[in-house]
This record gives C-alpha cells, structure tokens and sequence, in this order.
C-alpha cells in the first residue's frame, strides 16, 4: 500500500527545507550541495528559465479527477518523479542515500543511487527491495565495469544509467576553498563548521565517517585522503563514446538510459544505439556554466524524438509545479537531487517521506487546477 502523504507544515516549500538544511549542516556540506560550478550562471538559468514555462487552464472542461500514475519501464510509478543521482550523500547529511530510498520505496517513486554515494549497490537493493536504479561512473578498467554490472544485475536493478556529462571535473569555486576537491582537506575552518553543527556531527559518529560504500572492494585498506584521490582519478574515466556504450549495451540486459544528453546529437546517438531512455540534464548546472538550461534542449529533443525514445530530465526542478512545467514540455518523467538532499539535512530520517509527500501535493494540486486528468496530458496545457 502506498503511503500517506504527511507535510511538516513548518516547512510547506523546498526553500523553506533549503533555509534550514543551511542551518544544520557544516558549511563545506552546503556549499557542496547548493552550488554549481564558476559562476553559477547555468545553476541560477536552469530553474529560471524553466520557470518561464506557462500552462493553460481548461476551466469548463469536464474534469472527474487527476491520476499522477505514470509507467515507465514497465512499471506503474505514482508519480512523474523520481531521486536524482547524487554523489556524497552521506557528507550532507548521514544515512542519507538510506533515508531517501527508503522513502521512495514506501511512495512508489525511483530512487537512482550513484557509483560515488556513501551507500552500497546491495544496501540500497535491500531497502528499495531490487526497485532502485543504479548510476554506473565510467570506469578506466574494464575489469571494474564488468564487475559492478555484475554486482547491479545480482541485486536485481532493473535500470542502469550512465553518465556523459562528467568528461572532467567541474571548476567550483566553493568546493576549491572548503577543500573539498580531490584530494580533500580537512582545514581548522571545516572543523569549526563541525563543532558549531553539533546533530550534524552526533549523526556522523553514529554511522561512521562517509566513504564510496560500493567502491570499497576495489579499494587498498588504510588510504590517506591523498592517496584517496589518486585512486579516484585513477579508477574512473568519465568521458563516454559511441564504442564504450555498445559494450554497456550488449552487456547490459535490463533498461539502459543515458543521462547529461544536453544536444540533438547525443539523443540521436543513443537511439541508434538501442538505449532504452536519456535523461536531458547539465548536471545541476555543476559542469558546464557557459551552456544551456535544461528546459531548452528537452523542448527539442522531446519535440524531435519523443516517439523513439524515452525522454526524461533534471537539472534545476525545486517544486510540483516545475515538474508540471518539465511534463508539459515534452519530459515524460523528472528527477529532483538538491530538492530531496535539502529535505533529509533539514528534517532528517523524516526528510524523504515530507519531501516526497510536498511534491506530490503540490503536484496533485496543479493537476486539479489546470483539469489535467493524467500525466500525459500535461502536453495539452502548454502555453506555446
């Protein structure tokens, strides 16, 4: 049975939810979680420009009800969303990766773990029992890629997604002077911000110091955060081609989707690969701040393609409405990161279930407004 929504109604918007995150976590942590990269131009345009999408209202028509069900892949999702993707969790807040996919589990939404998270392939098939969806970061090695497909299709995820939009690092500006690139530094500043977050760092000691949980078997023991950071350039390869999707593709027998598709080009690729669905995306506005929002490509490509492949997005999505202006764009399904990493370092192990039940209310809400009766449908209320 589904849950029952439940909203905190002390926080009744996700910038309520950001404002106190800002409150209870280490500065580092923040600033990690709500910046993009140079100067913030592509992170500030993708929820901005998004926002500029207008919907119709058919106020006479007949309306019974709205039904936020959506298939996807074969399965009835209950609602048009999912959790995006994000690496570190555990740093922003800990058990975070758990706390979400346990609350995406109860409502029916995907959960999509990341290689570099702070939580395992086999924990978060045990919770989400086999439901979740697993980010695969290109590794150098193919030995290590064989292996964590293997690991993937053991623990029963039916849907692998991989990444291109990470060829290299992006250049963040916050993260350089909170030590947070690689390797990482623990500065006399970042442990002031832990003294002053006391829950923050009760919680770190009860689950442990964060680590690259589904990495750890192919990681030396005993690794200085020097050495942590030479492994990690050393063990992934981030740029995807043409030839290292085939072989995904022929290895992997469940649904394949590529995420970061950001031209016409690259969704023409992946059908003529036979993947399964690309997720339109710039990383949050983490990569690339000199590009595109996302709302503009996924018009297009939607346009264009929509019939041949699956077409999904993230990338700058903070509220119900906004999902209703990426369906009604052509998007057949969205993915939230910030929005739910905000919820869990606000509220905690009740993070996911308000986050998640917001959405959906504010979603359901736009729906009843607009005489939307399915998800679908949404194509139809677009202002063009």
């Amino acid at each position: 049975m589904e849950k029952e929504i439940r909203i905190d109604s002390r926080y009744p918007s996700i910038d309520d939810l950001r404002k106190r995150a800002q409150k209870k976590i280490p500065k580092f942590a923040f600033e990690y979680l709500d910046g993009g990269c140079n100067e913030d131009v592509n992170l500030h345009k993708n929820t901005s420009q998004l926002r500029e999408v207008e919907l119709l209202p058919y106020y006479l028509n007949k309306h019974t009800k709205s039904d936020m069900r959506t298939e996807l892949f074969g399965r009835t999702y209950s609602a048009p969303f999912g959790i995006a993707p994000v690496g570190l969790q555990g740093l922003m807040w800990p058990n975070a990766p758990e706390i979400l996919a346990k609350a995406a589990f109860e409502h029916n939404i995907p959960f999509v773990l990341s290689t570099v998270s702070t939580s395992s392939i086999e924990r978060i098939s045990e919770i989400t029992q086999g439901n979740a969806w697993f980010q695969l970061y290109h590794p150098a090695k193919d030995e290590l890629r064989d292996d964590l497909l293997r690991r993937a299709h053991d623990a029963h995820y039916e849907v692998l997604v991989i990444l291109c939009d990470v060829p290299t690092f992006g250049f963040r500006p916050r993260d350089i002077r909170n030590g947070l690139a690689m390797p990482p530094n623990m500065s006399l500043g970042n442990i002031v911000e832990i003294l002053k977050k006391p829950q923050w760092a009760f919680n770190t000691l009860k689950y442990g110091q964060p680590g690259f949980e589904t990495l750890k078997p192919y990681m030396p023991k005993g690794m200085d955060l020097k050495q942590l950071g030479k492994f990690m350039d050393a063990t992934f390869s981030g740029r995807l081609n043409e030839d290292r999707i085939a072989i995904i593709r022929d290895k992997w027998k469940g649904k394949l989707v590529l995420k970061g598709v950001a031209t016409e080009h690259d969704a023409e690729l992946a059908i003529r690969l036979g993947l399964d669905g690309i997720i339109v995306s710039n990383h949050g506005g983490r990569q690339l701040d000199a590009g595109e929002s996302t709302i503009r490509p996924l018009s297009r490509i939607a346009s264009l393609y929509g019939n041949d492949i699956i077409v999904m997005m993230d990338s700058g999505l903070r509220s119900g409405p906004d999902i209703a202006r990426t369906m009604a764009s052509g998007a057949k399904f969205s993915f939230l990161g910030r929005s739910f990493m905000y919820g869990v370092a606000a509220l905690g192990d009740k993070g996911g279930d308000h986050t998640i039940s917001l959405l959906k209310t504010e979603l359901k809400q736009v729906m009843e407004q607009i005489c939307c009766e399915r998800t679908s449908d949404f194509e139809n209320h677009l202002v063009r």
